[in-house]
């Protein structure tokens, strides 16, 4: 139907080019009969009115036939006649005839009326449940694509009457709906198979080598899906339905992402979009990414949505500035470091620092609820109160050094509250949390690092920092156009951008510092307070922790190996800081005691291996080569850990107290002030505005 419809209408200047004719034709065929009838009436020489009637009647259908065959012509044309054949006016063999061409002429001049009626087919919108297996039918087959066309033609025939819906507070919203249900049929049942498909087809045209499939068309048969990508668009409603742009842009979609996800991949989709161009005769899209790169770890955005997950599964390594993936499934782990930072930083730009920091800031939040929790805990504060209270008592007679001893008891002493289902104690929880916090410490010192790289790397072709010259002005002395003057003002403002950034970096550390700060030290945190002493036994906790990871890398299961996890000394530098607590922890002179207490054992033991080395007992000194190696690994982890934390304490100022900080932050405000005054009182009554 509506291939006929549309046939007439593209054929519409010759078909009205020769309705004309037809219609002149037939009128004069018409005229020819009525003027034979005419003189048989004139002929009859009586007269009556009757006659007279029957005569008017002819002569008013000869001029209204003489004439542009309108509805209303023909219509009196009909009218006049139904007059004019009476009396037997006309003979039976000619008054057939005439009422033949009359309707002739009738059909002739409603032609595209009765066309348009004979053709219309909203009755489809009663019958919409064929549409999707009409589609189903024409991806099949495929080569009926052209008829695509006509059934969306016949699906707008409905848009009429439903224009007259009366149910609705307007139209618009059937519309709407309808629209919305055959775009949902068409993309699900046709353009989401094609995409696939044809994604397929190339994929398995490109890896052919590997033999994935039988591909021999005499046995699996062959579908030929170009013939959709030569059809014209669709016009249906307010758009035009393109399929071939449809399918590009999937394809152009899915290999750009592809490619970022994995770079090494690139060459393989550069085949596939030239096979998509030859075979299907799509215009591809040249993806212009790097072909490879070893410099793109994890993206910041990445780790910036999944914090809480990277400060778990990363572990930090302070002097090399690396994060290190803990376990992997993989063969290899992942790490991160300044370049790979800085690449990020490049392409969301430099905006994304502020918001990663801010988002670190929600993390520690949540961090240090827990952390007050644990601190709060009666098991653990009165253990903590007591052991304050013992080291003041005995710290004369120590020479003012935290017995080693106390902390191994408070570190065995914990296990005694329970123990979780995997064999971790409440200390080994709260080890596990410091050093989450120092792992999101370390983030943002990699993220400042990143920056400042970023900006380097991007500043080093601008040949002197200290006098780069105003490219607008220069361009408006040369009177160049307007957008010259445009692109010179931007590179103006991307330049003191880049040296502004460069000179400044921001002090993240400080703020975070200074963010929480006040809180840590408020009266009604005093539970916080407890913190330094609980140090000690948090390092022996660490330092077990850490012999056993490092251990287990010489084994061939090498779960929970690790031989990195500075996030620990970050975050016990982090949280002294914040309480202030600096000089109450190097008060405890733990890690000198730790120092005497496994010299002294080690000089203990080397004295026994001189004793046991006359006796020749073997199995002995073999347990003392142990002991011995045990005790230095164990003094050799303490040190470690004493330079890792002397190392982060740097980060925070660890050599001013609060006091000490906020009268140097008020001497330089007075200064500031003292200088902006002398400016003023110097200046003459012009300057200060200028100022």
């Amino acid at each position: 139907l509506q291939a006929i419809e549309h046939m007439f209408y593209r054929r519409s200047m010759v078909v009205a080019d020769s309705v004309t004719h037809i219609t002149q034709h037939l009128q004069y065929q018409a005229l020819h009969s009525i003027s034979v009838a005419k003189k048989r009436v004139i002929s009859d020489k009586k007269y009556s009115e009757q006659r007279l009637d029957v005569l008017s009647a002819l002569v008013l259908a000869e001029n209204t036939l003489n004439g542009p065959s309108t509805k209303q012509r023909r219509l009196i044309v009909s009218l006049a006649l139904s007059v004019g054949t009476q009396m037997k006016t006309f003979k039976d063999e000619e008054l057939i005839p005439l009422q033949l061409v009359l309707k002739k002429l009738d059909l002739i001049s409603e032609l595209t009326e009765r066309i348009r009626a004979q053709c219309d087919c909203c009755f489809l919108y009663w019958h919409r449940a064929i549409f999707p297996i009409y589609l189903d039918d024409v991806y099949e087959n495929a080569v009926d694509s052209a008829r695509l066309h006509y059934m969306f033609s016949a699906l707008r025939d409905c848009v009429p009457a439903m224009m007259h819906a009366r149910h609705l507070e307007s139209y618009e919203v059937l519309l709407e709906c309808y629209d919305k249900e055959i775009m949902e049929v068409l993309n699900e049942h046709l353009l989401d198979k094609l995409c696939k498909e044809i994604e397929k087809d190339l994929r398995l045209s490109v890896h052919t080598h590997l033999k994935l499939d039988d591909r021999n068309p005499f046995r699996v048969g062959m579908k030929d899906l170009a013939h959709f990508f030569f059809l014209n668009p669709i016009r249906f409603f307010n758009r035009f339905i393109d399929i071939k742009a449809y399918v590009t842009h999937y394809l152009d979609k899915t290999f750009y992402n592809l490619t970022t996800v994995a770079l090494h991949d690139w060459a393989t989709y550069s085949e596939m979009r030239n096979l998509a161009t030859q075979r299907y005769g799509l215009s591809m899209t040249e993806a212009h990414l790097p072909s490879q790169t070893l410099e793109q770890g994890l993206d910041v955005l990445e780790i910036m949505r999944n914090i809480h997950v990277f400060v778990s599964r990363y572990l930090y390594n302070l002097n090399n500035q690396i994060f290190i993936e803990r376990t992997s499934n993989n063969k290899h782990l992942n790490t991160i470091n300044i370049r790979h930072i800085a690449n990020s930083i490049r392409t969301h730009g430099t905006g994304i620092m502020n918001t990663t920091v801010n988002f670190t800031y929600q993390f520690l939040r949540k961090k240090f609820y827990i952390f007050s929790q644990f601190m709060y805990d009666e098991h653990i504060k009165s253990r903590l109160i007591k052991d304050i209270r013992f080291f003041r008592e005995v710290k004369d007679q120590n020479d003012h050094k935290y017995p080693f001893e106390r902390a191994d008891k408070f570190n065995r002493g914990i296990r005694k509250l329970g123990i979780t289902p995997d064999g971790q104690s409440y200390l080994d929880q709260f080890r596990q949390l410091i050093s989450q916090i120092g792992n999101a410490m370390g983030y943002v010192r990699m993220i400042r690092s990143g920056g400042l790289h970023c900006c380097s790397s991007a500043i080093r072709f601008v040949p002197d920092l200290e006098d780069i010259v105003n490219f607008e002005e220069l361009v408006k002395e040369e009177g160049l156009s307007e957008e010259t003057q445009k692109a010179a003002r931007q590179l103006d403002s991307v330049l003191s951008d880049l040296t502004r950034n460069f000179a400044e970096g921001t002090e993240y550390f400080k703020m975070l510092v200074d963010v929480f700060a006040p809180e840590f030290r408020s009266p009604k945190n005093m539970h916080l307070r407890n913190f330094y002493i609980i140090v000690p036994p948090l390092t022996l906790n660490f330092v077990e922790h850490s012999i056993s990871c490092k251990e287990k890398l010489n084994k061939k299961n090498k779960s929970g190996a690790a031989f990195t996890d500075d996030g620990f000394a970050m975050g016990v530098a982090y949280i002294l800081k914040l309480l202030d607590q600096y000089q109450e922890f190097d008060s405890l002179h733990w890690f000198q005691s730790v120092r005497e207490k496994y010299v002294k054992e080690i000089r203990a033991v080397a004295k026994q291996q001189n004793v046991q080395s006359t006796n020749q007992d073997e199995k002995l000194l073999q347990t003392m080569n142990l002991t011995h190696k045990r005790l230095e690994v164990c003094l050799q982890e303490f040190e470690l850990l004493y330079f890792s934390l002397s190392s982060a304490r740097i980060f925070f100022r660890a050599d001013k107290t609060a006091a000490e900080e906020s009268q140097e932050k008020k001497e330089k405000e007075e200064e500031t002030g003292k200088a902006s005054n002398g400016d003023l009182s110097t200046s003459t009554p012009a300057e200060p505005v200028v100022k």
